[in-house]
């Protein structure tokens, strides 16, 4: 991960799967040199990759950096300014498969639509990063965000049943250290049973020990 950093983040692409790209080489390394350098996986942000970046990211427990490498995949953030309009060429709304680092051509997004690596984007920000997990009929929640957030919250739908989630400083409320609470009921584990109930219910989450004790 510290190469991947040193070597592979670069703010004007994102992250970069290889670099330098296969160009001059002695020896053929097969169908990935049929790119031109800088274009797809020859050297330039394939973002399924990109993304797996993110989630080990994560799953370190750097959730401010997780953040910042996620927002230098994510199209809208790329998008923000006419410039980066000019740049990134692609739509805003949409996951690209990835981005060039390409002279002439750096920033620029390619294959739009039809990449798997859009539902690996909801998965991570979802999963990894506000660390919402379902297992059967149940959730948890294991965050991995920026340590200045004062909270977060989300909304899930099971079958007719609504469930609203507020995590209340979620730097610090993580798995095995946290309280949640149920419709106002403490609950014995960190696991939030689903029940399609046709009911909405509120579900906060918070450190087991507030800030001011443990200074």
């Amino acid at each position: 991960m510290r190469s991947l950093e040193r070597w592979l983040v670069r703010p004007d692409v994102g992250i970069l799967l290889l670099t330098p790209p296969f160009d001059r080489t002695s020896h053929d390394p097969g169908y990935i040199k049929g790119y031109l350098p800088g274009v797809r996986e020859n050297g330039a942000q394939y973002t399924h990759a990109a993304l797996w970046a993110v989630l080990a990211t994560a799953m370190q427990g750097d959730g401010d950096r997780a953040l910042e490498l996620f927002q230098l995949i994510n199209p809208l953030e790329r998008t923000r300014t006419a410039e980066g309009v000019a740049t990134y060429r692609a739509e805003p709304y949409v996951v690209a498969a990835d981005v060039y680092s390409a002279e002439g051509n750096v920033g620029r997004g390619g294959w739009t639509w039809y990449t798997g690596s859009a539902s690996w984007m909801y998965r991570v920000g979802l999963e990894a990063i506000l660390g919402f997990t379902r297992e059967g009929d149940r959730f948890r929640i294991d965050p991995r965000v920026p340590s200045g957030w004062p909270e977060l919250g989300l909304e899930y739908r099971f079958g007719q049943a609504i469930y609203r989630v507020t995590v209340v400083e979620p730097g610090r409320a993580r798995a095995g250290a946290q309280v949640v609470e149920m419709d106002g009921e403490v609950l014995e584990s960190e696991w939030v049973a689903l029940a399609d109930d046709g009911r909405a219910h509120q579900v906060t989450v918070r450190p087991k020990v507030p800030a001011a004790a443990t200074a």
